[in-house]
């Protein structure tokens, strides 16, 4: 009776291991510096995975299934899905230390059980959302979109309409 509850024990366990193995996720292969020029290594995984624009916290994979990315270089645009094992103040952090280093300016930030920062960077806007996951770590949900450049930028005076000219 004892090995009968080892031997499906030991099989739940397999079948876990197994399904889990089968999870969407691409391997970010940089460290958190960003990605910069790599002379070497697989190209087809390497330009999936780079965005010069972004750090990138080591050991994060992409959630494929719900990452949406237009575009390439520094002109990107979408929704990019990180799963990482740090937590989500270590994630907080890490962006909110990091993206600056990379051009962009904060605009605001939220530190919570959801955690939000946003930040600007020459005409496009980046919101990261960083949720925890339920075992360990944390999922950032990074979407950067582009800036009505028709409205002023964060924190300037509104425009004023045009005078009107009255002839009586």
């Amino acid at each position: 009776m004892c090995i009968k509850k080892h031997l499906l024990l030991v099989l739940i366990t397999a079948v876990g291991l197994a399904i889990s193995a089968c999870a969407p996720n691409a391997r970010i292969l940089k460290d958190a510096g960003g990605i910069k020029g790599d002379k070497g290594g697989p190209t087809a995984a390497l330009s999936f995975t780079r965005f010069p624009d972004i750090p990138l916290p080591s050991g994060a994979d992409i959630n494929v299934e719900k990452t949406l990315i237009f575009g390439s270089g520094e002109s990107w645009f979408g929704r990019l899905v990180l799963s990482t094992s740090h937590g989500t103040f270590a994630m907080f952090d890490f962006f909110k230390q990091k993206l600056p280093e990379f051009g962009w300016r904060e605009i605001t930030s939220v530190r919570a059980a959801t955690s939000v920062l946003t930040f600007s960077r020459r005409n496009r806007i980046a919101t990261i959302q960083i949720v925890g996951r339920r075992l360990r770590g944390a999922e950032s949900t990074i979407t950067v979109s582009p800036q009505d450049v028709a409205q002023p930028p964060p924190g300037s005076a509104p425009a004023l309409p045009p005078p009107v000219n009255r002839v009586r």
